[in-house]
Formats: structure tokens, C-alpha cells, sequence
């Protein structure tokens, strides 16, 4: 089976490393496993990541990770969008799979392939984030809204606790 993980930012946290030991044991399998991401720092990342281990692409680095040191959630909808459309539009590999980490706006692009969708959500956004100002919760309407009806059409949600 052709699985591809898509994956916002792959660094060295604890959400990174259960990707990469998920991908790592799919290809144990003998599954055929891409990883992409929107920023891999050779410098910060798991060793497997780089050492040809997982074959890793990225997709979108030159985006903006925030926008005068805000609009990080925005930044990050936008380069997982931008990385869906390249992975279904221009890019030559047909996944059976796709495994989403994190940022679930990308998943009715990647519908579009009719590839089945698995999405690993660690604790909704609109969860985490304070919405003491007017302004913040204006701001986070339409984000919250997206990730709430993105996150129902994966076929399958991973979840790491009974809490999330």
C-alpha cells in the first residue's frame, strides 16, 4: 500500500516522533511510505527523517510560518492547504493513504484523489488557544469553524486520549 503522512512542521516533539515511528513501522510492513511537510530543518529534526530512513519532502517552506509574529494558526491552515493541492494536483504519487497530523483543513483536498484519509488529531486548536480579546475571537470564527468540519470528513480520527 502507498501511504503518504503529511505533516505540518516535522521537528523533534513528541507529535513528530509518533509520526515517524508510525511511518518507520508501516515501512516495516512493507508499505510504501512518503513524508511530507511544510518545514524539515535538517539541524532539528529525527534522525530517520534525514538519513534516508523515510523518504521526507517539503512542500511550501517559502510561506510565511506568521504574519508579524501573528496569524500562526492562519499561516498554518495556508501551507497545509498549499501542501494538499501540490500533493493532489502536481505531484505523481498516487497514495491508497493518506495520514494527516495536526491540521486537518487539507483533508477535503486530498479527498479529491479518492484516497482514504486518516487523521491524527493530538488536541483540537480551538482547545488550546485564549480568546480573551475581541479581536482574537473574531479572528479565530472562521478557523475554529474549519477545523471543526475538516476534522468529520477523514474517514477515520486517531486520537491519543479519551479526553481529546
Amino acid at each position: 500500500m502507498k501511504i503518504t503522512f503529511l505533516h505540518p512542521d516535522l521537528g523533534i516533539g513528541g507529535a513528530e516522533r509518533l509520526i515517524v515511528d508510525a511511518a518507520l513501522a508501516l515501512k516495516s510492513k512493507g508499505h510504501d511510505i512518503c513524508m511530507y511537510t511544510n518545514h524539515h530543518d535538517f539541524n532539528h529534526c529525527f534522525s530517520e527523517t534525514k538519513d534516508g530512513s523515510l523518504e521526507t519532502l517539503v512542500i511550501g517552506d517559502w510561506l510565511p510560518r506568521k504574519i508579524l509574529g501573528r496569524f500562526i494558526a492562519l499561516c498554518a491552515y495556508i501551507r497545509m492547504i498549499y501542501a494538499a493541492v501540490y500533493l493532489v494536483f502536481f505531484n505523481k504519487c498516487q497514495p491508497d493513504l493518506y495520514i494527516v497530523d495536526q491540521v486537518s483543513v487539507c483533508i477535503p483536498f486530498l479527498k479529491c484523489k479518492r484516497a482514504k484519509v486518516i487523521f491524527y488529531c493530538h488536541f483540537p486548536d480551538q482547545l488550546l488557544t485564549e480568546r480573551k480579546h475581541w479581536l482574537k475571537r473574531i479572528y479565530r470564527l472562521p478557523l475554529d469553524w474549519l477545523e471543526e468540519k475538516t476534522t468529520g470528513l477523514a474517514d477515520v480520527i486517531l486520537v491519543n486520549s479519551n479526553f481529546t
